[in-house]
């Protein structure tokens, strides 16, 4: 997932426009207060230090969040009023220009807001989220919908459409303009009240729906005993032990509610009925009928969402929202969708055959449930593969991991990553590590690189990568700063980090993003944003460096031994890679599916307690797996709006990796060919948005991607027609 706080600013999941909400107290005593608050408020502050300036994060303190976001709106706004301002006809000089430059001190206080709700969070810091929330609305709404700015933006729009203007001025002209337009920019006086007004509630609904899953996160926990850790590998017993210790129950064992937790703890457990209760635990997060449910919140945002759209003339929120994405109407992606469904179903059919006959040939007496499935499938795995996802563990250390990560990007990009002296750059919790980023030949700094790797309390759960800071030309040749984020368990003191294949993917996956943001080469802030159904296709790329000999060889050693992963386990492993295909392709397809049916549906039409089980019936969704994100819990869709009918592009974007890995494949010297990592960097990661993205995939492999090598790695029938 990225998280750009450039353009979006991601709070505990919820993604708003970047820049909102002008407070001003009414009295002067109270302004005059404020200004003196902020002045020396090191959250708005110009960045001081090493490599031109880096966040203050040593400076951090939640009393200074409020007055810095306030500020920085306020300054804002200013900056938009002398735009707008200017008796001068509008040109891209100066209309165009100082709104790519505008909002500086702003995008320096949301990267610690952004911190404090990813990384940091606090029952006193969602306070203040909930407090900021609707103002950062109002001021969303204030820039969107101002008539003078839009209007000029508009004029030098229509006057690009006869200029000889560069190839990036006339994509950044284009993107804001529409992106002006899509936000009601065009609606009558009393139509953008109401849009702004349904803004406003639907940023403090998000606010209340991530918190809501965070608190079920870190309310449910589930404390072993010494006679309950059957199953489970030394590694995570040591963890949960100190996961208990560090909450106050020593001698215990502490089942966290986190997927980092629970995804191991359902596939070696012996334990069938605390299997049972961990299960039902994690995907029941924001679904207890507490004070924390969701499920009334989504409803509430699905009428508004819907309300606002029809506003705009738009019959559903997906048309609204997918018309500048790659596929462009909800029925491409529903069609893409859907030719893989099929095959998913087909394929769990089989997984769960194998696995039944496991359980009945160990006299259980059990029907597979989906708390199960994961155990059961480990023991399939062994049987039809022989192998044992523990001992691959062994040689997943995530030290070495890391080294791998840094010779993948040295062998693509002709990076080179070395750790910064201790202190010498501020960081926001003990774990974080930070790498300065080079070019190996010219020795230049392109940025650094931070790594918080651990899982702990006020942390949202999952991988996530994010800007600090990003490059362009137009705002100058400063470092990027490059941030990935993980939710490893923390090991005990002495102990190695040892993670799953899955896990070790999703490494490289995140670092995929980082490497996007290293890599820009761009003229305005504007395309340093994506497009989501083609954003995450350079991560998923990434992914297939880990498989490849080069990386194996020299980084996947056994954590005590140093010896190479042996040959016949990476065979074992490789054969192994579409199992449990039937598993992963449904419970994603399940999630994306929904969350297009939620948009493309009457709200009216939707009851919250039915809705989610009646589809999925429909679908014929198997008994034995659950959705990966339940509605209640959906975070991608329903904290924010940066994947909501957007989450589907994962397998869209799984289309263009699968495509692309194969041109590699193809290629003389395979997935190191130095020519095909040439045209990968030039089209599909330095030029990020200022190229069309089906355009720039075509120029790196002189076709559109077709569904075919898609369906070849999981496994699946390749379909009679493919979909480009």
């Amino acid at each position: 997932m990225i998280i750009n706080f450039r353009k979006y600013v991601l709070f505990g999941g919820i993604i708003l426009l970047a820049g909102c909400a002008n407070h001003v107290e009414n009295n002067t005593e109270s302004i005059v207060k404020m200004e003196k608050d902020t002045l020396n408020n090191p959250l708005i502050a110009e960045w001081n230090g090493p490599y031109k300036g880096v966040p203050a994060f040593d400076k951090m303190n939640i009393e200074a969040i409020k007055p810095a976001i306030r500020k920085g709106m306020e300054l804002k706004l200013a900056e938009i009023d002398k735009i707008t301002s200017n008796p001068e006809p509008a040109t891209f000089e100066n209309t165009i220009i100082p709104l790519e430059e505008a909002g500086k001190e702003l995008d320096r206080a949301f990267v610690y807001y952004g911190i404090y709700s990813s990384n940091m969070s606090s029952p006193e810091f969602r306070e203040v989220q909930k407090e900021l929330a609707p103002e950062i609305s109002e001021f969303s709404s204030k820039i969107s919908q101002n008539p003078e700015l839009f209007q000029r933006i508009k004029t030098v729009y229509e006057a690009a459409k006869d200029q000889n203007l560069s190839p990036e001025k006339q994509r950044v002209i284009q993107l804001i303009y529409e992106d002006f337009a899509m936000d009601g920019a065009d609606l009558n006086t009393e139509d953008k009240k109401r849009y702004a007004a349904i803004n406003k509630e639907l940023s403090a609904l998000y606010t209340k729906f991530s918190s809501n899953v965070l608190a079920d996160e870190e309310g449910y926990v589930t404390y072993l005993k010494e006679d309950q850790l059957g199953g489970l590998p030394d590694s995570y017993i040591k963890s949960a032990a100190k996961a208990a210790e560090d909450r106050g129950e020593d001698g215990k064992y502490a089942v966290t509610n986190t997927r980092s937790s629970m995804d191991p703890f359902l596939t070696y457990s012996t334990e069938r009925k605390l299997r049972e209760k961990v299960w039902k635990t994690y995907y029941s997060r924001g679904d207890n009928n507490d004070a924390y449910d969701n499920k009334q919140i989504v409803k509430k945002i699905l009428e508004l969402r819907d309300e606002r759209v029809e506003l705009l003339g738009y019959a559903n929120y997906a048309q609204w929202r997918l018309q500048d994405r790659m596929a462009k109407n909800p029925e491409n992606a529903m069609n893409l969708m859907m030719q893989v469904w099929p095959a998913a179903l087909a394929r769990v059919e089989e997984e769960v055959t194998d696995m039944q006959k496991i359980a009945d040939s160990e006299n259980t007496n059990i029907k597979i449930e989906p708390w199960d499935y994961r155990y059961y499938a480990e023991k399939v795995r062994k049987e039809k593969y022989d192998l044992d996802s523990e001992e691959v563990k062994q040689y997943l250390e995530l030290g070495n991991l890391t080294q791998a990560l840094f010779f993948t990007a040295g062998e693509l990009f002709n990076y080179k990553f070395t750790p910064v002296k201790e202190n010498s750059v501020p960081v926001f919790h003990e774990d974080v590590k930070v790498w300065q980023v080079s070019d190996k030949e010219s020795g230049k700094v392109i940025g650094l690189w931070y790594l918080d790797p651990y899982a702990r309390t006020g942390k949202r759960s999952g991988a996530w990568a994010t800007t600090y800071r990003g490059y362009t030309k137009l705002t100058g040749d400063k470092p990027v700063l490059a941030s990935n984020n993980s939710n490893f368990i923390k090991p005990a003191p002495g102990e190695p980090v040892l993670v799953s294949w899955d896990d070790a993917e999703t490494f490289f996956h995140e670092f995929g993003h980082a490497l996007h943001f290293l890599s820009s080469n761009v003229e305005y802030p504007t395309l340093n944003g994506g497009v989501r159904d083609y954003t995450e296709f350079q991560s998923q790329l990434l992914e297939r460096w880990l498989s490849t000999d080069k990386v194996i060889n020299q980084f996947l050693r056994h954590y005590k031994t140093n010896e190479v992963i042996p040959q016949e386990l990476v065979t074992k492993i490789k054969k192994a890679s579409t199992f449990n295909q039937g598993f992963g392709t449904t419970e994603f397809l399940a999630s994306a599916i929904m969350d297009m049916k939620y948009h493309t549906t009457d709200p009216a039409k939707i009851d919250i307690n039915t809705f989610e089980k009646e589809t999925l019936k429909k679908l014929n969704m198997p008994e034995e797996i659950v959705m990966r994100h339940r509605t209640p819990q959906f975070g991608h869709v329903f904290s924010g709006e940066g994947y909501a009918t957007g989450y589907y592009g994962y397998l869209w974007a799984d289309v263009l990796t699968a495509d692309a890995a194969e041109a590699f494949a193809e290629a003389p010297d395979g997935f190191y060919d130095k020519e095909v990592a040439a045209k990968l960097v030039k089209y599909l990661f330095a030029p990020r948005n200022s190229m069309d993205p089906a355009e720039a995939y075509r120029k790196f492999r002189g076709r559109d991607a077709k569904i075919d090598a898609l369906m070849r790695n999981r496994g699946f029938p390749v379909p009679q027609d493919s979909i480009k």
